[in-house]
């Protein structure tokens, strides 16, 4: 009578033990990935918005992961986390258990990649890096850059230095759209930020012609200690409606067609883009200015230096009079 009331009182609490230690045991096990899988090269899991636990179970299993469904859906449910289960696109690595991809997908820490956009960049620059990048949706093939503004909400808006330079994050898969529209929205909040500090002398009317100078100033500089002096001769210039005289517009303007050699004739035929033959900005940015650069557009350095010309170590010399400067080109350009 002992040895029956033993077993039917500690034989159900032995196998409850049995089945709750196995239970631990399994969501801490690795799961089994395939062969190729690494962490260079993890799993690939796609949750569209509204599936269920049991349909992310069955996404779980069809990646590639060797899980039965119904048993990773029974894991789900009894966590009560089931319905926390974030949309979006996940990657799997080598290591991960039961336990931690839940984790991973009611956290939402979806798979991310990240985009970089650099001062000086033109338009056809920055397309190309977008358009070359393997983890984008490329939604705009086929699209002039007037309809890729238009795509992503500038309508009517020149693309040329609308993009903030910076390293953008986004989920694996997001829309080359969507970067760009973040990348101008961070333009347009730089811009808005360095035209709020902008100094009372400057000649500057509207943030546009900010944007312009401050795209001239990122191509002229090659020493950050410089930029401020750069900026403050062409702030002189703009006063006083001298040319500014700046090859890197000459050369925006002869596009692709430019190899590499500025040549006299270039600097002598008009375009609007060409400050050899025209006064003021030219009609639009040259290229994506950085911060720095806007700042230095809205706060010159003041300086009485009307000239500066390339030392050929990155940094300028400035001169104040025609004078000094001809004799600066003789000594940096002319050997």
């Amino acid at each position: 009578m002992k040895r029956l009331l033993f077993l039917l009182f500690w034989l159900p609490l032995i196998a409850l033990g049995l089945v709750v230690g196995a239970g631990w045991w399994w969501l801490h096990q690795p799961l089994v990935l395939p062969a190729d899988a690494s962490a260079q090269a993890p799993v690939e899991l796609n949750i569209p918005p509204g599936s269920t636990a049991r349909d992310v179970a069955r996404a779980v299993s069809s990646a590639g992961v060797a899980v039965p469904p119904s048993l990773l859906y029974a894991w789900f449910r009894a966590s009560g986390q089931g319905r926390s289960i974030k949309a979006g696109v996940y990657e799997i690595k080598p290591g991960a258990t039961p336990s931690s991809l839940l984790g991973q997908l009611v956290r939402g820490e979806q798979a991310l990649r990240s985009l970089t956009l650099l001062e000086g960049w033109n338009v056809r620059e920055v397309l190309a890096a977008v358009r070359a990048s393997p983890d984008l949706n490329q939604d705009l093939e086929g699209l002039d850059p007037a309809e890729i503004m238009a795509r992503i909400g500038y309508a009517g808006r020149h693309p040329e230095g609308r993009f903030f330079p910076d390293t953008y994050r986004m989920v694996k898969h997001a829309t080359a759209s969507s970067v760009l529209r973040q990348a101008a929205q961070a333009m347009d909040q730089r811009l808005a930020q360095a035209w709020a500090q902008r100094a009372p002398s400057s000649p500057l009317r509207t943030p546009e012609e900010a944007l312009i100078l401050a795209s001239i100033v990122e191509k002229e500089t090659g020493t950050e200690s410089d930029r401020g002096l750069v900026a403050g001769v062409f702030s002189n210039r703009l006063r006083i409606g001298m040319r500014l005289q700046t090859d890197p517009t000459v050369i925006y303007g002869l596009g692709e067609r430019f190899d590499g050699n500025l040549r006299r004739v270039d600097l002598e035929t008009d375009n609007p883009y060409n400050t050899y033959t025209r006064a003021g900005l030219p009609p639009t940015p040259i290229a994506i200015p950085g911060w720095n650069s806007l700042l230095a557009a809205v706060q010159p350095a003041a300086t009485p230096a009307m000239y500066f010309v390339a030392r050929g170590d990155g940094s300028s010399q400035f001169s104040s009079t025609l004078g000094e400067h001809n004799a600066a080109v003789r000594r940096y350009q002319i050997k």
